[in-house]
């Protein structure tokens, strides 16, 4: 008997990616169909993909966007012109893909039904190039085996893709582990293999990049939080939320009750607090990271008080966040 082999197709998600795009489309096998689905590109990312044989999905910027919105209508896209497709590669748009990934990936999905989502490692294409590379390489280097969540690289299967509705339209950042956390509630498994997945370039040299994300991941941190914890089960970043709060207005706090108590001394308690947490991270992560893991805190600290603002101002999020 002929071994029979799934049917695969790839949605990429970007905004003028440049080179990085290129090296992304031509990473895949030239069997898989392709779906590019770009937001308002300047550049000529629209006219690559077509070129290379890509559907290409333009974005209604009327509407607020998010990722998790380009990644659904690219799957429904994907799914009207090949309906029988058992298998989604979701990739970002300034990722290569890694030769071996779609045979392993499928094959392991082949090879155990329970599965809904895999991932392998990304990593930088460039980590030396810059401290806020290093720290995404490390970031991307998640365990292995079973796994509460996938990030924006991953194949699922589509029937439970399907299932859950696919992507929270509405998460700024953070739409990945609230989309696994619904798989998981019906039953599905989320898994990390131990093998190259991508290759990503985060391009990041500036700390005006790196705040900009950390405050994104401090938005999205609350915004799936609020989420998952009125569903009353798995709740998703509470600690990450507690913690920014806690080494910024939490440390604030206590230091001024302090003050209150003790009088002008008590001013010195938060600059000590966090010289201690700068030593105990120096110690574990180096100066240079331990430096940028305790400034993050402010930043996500920052996020989260925009997603509360916009909460009670009953605003739409991606509004709030990209303006």
């Amino acid at each position: 008997m002929a071994e029979r082999h799934p049917t695969i197709g790839l949605v990429a998600i970007g905004r003028n990616e440049g080179d990085r795009l290129k090296l992304c489309l031509r990473s895949v096998p030239a069997n898989i169909p392709m779906v590019y689905v770009d937001s308002t590109s300047t550049d000529d990312s629209v006219a690559f993909a077509r070129s290379v044989g890509a559907k290409v999905v333009e974005l209604n910027m009327a509407l607020p966007f998010t990722a998790a919105r380009a990644r659904n209508e690219g799957a429904e896209t994907l799914l009207r012109a090949h309906p029988e497709t058992e298998y989604i590669q979701f990739v970002d748009g300034d990722c290569e893909l890694e030769s071996d990934w779609f045979a392993i990936a499928a094959n392991f999905l082949s090879a155990n039904n329970s599965i809904a989502a895999v991932c392998g490692r990304r990593s930088e294409r460039f980590p030396d190039a810059s401290i806020y590379n290093r720290m995404c390489d490390a970031e991307w280097d998640t365990p292995i085996g079973e796994a509460n969540a996938c990030g924006g690289d991953a194949m699922v299967r589509t029937a439970a893709f399907s299932q859950v509705g696919g992507y929270d339209p509405s998460m700024i950042a953070g739409e990945e582990p609230e989309l696994c956390q619904r798989l998981r509630a019906t039953g599905w498994r989320i898994w990390r293999l131990d093998t190259p997945m991508t290759i990503h370039d985060a391009d990041m040299h500036r700390t005006a990049q790196w705040w900009q994300r950390a405050v994104r991941s401090g938005f999205g941190y609350a915004q799936v939080w609020k989420k998952t914890g009125a569903s009353g089960n798995d709740i998703l970043y509470r600690r990450e939320v507690i913690s920014a709060l806690f080494w910024t207005f939490g440390i604030i706090f206590v230091g001024f009750l302090a003050t209150v108590i003790f009088g002008p001394v008590g001013l010195a308690i938060a600059p000590i607090a966090w010289a201690v947490q700068l030593i105990r991270l120096t110690v574990r992560e180096g100066f240079t990271k331990g430096l940028h893991l305790l400034l993050g805190k402010i930043a996500e600290t920052v996020g989260i008080l925009r997603f509360a603002v916009g909460s009670l101002r009953g605003r739409k999020q991606g509004a709030i966040f990209y303006k």
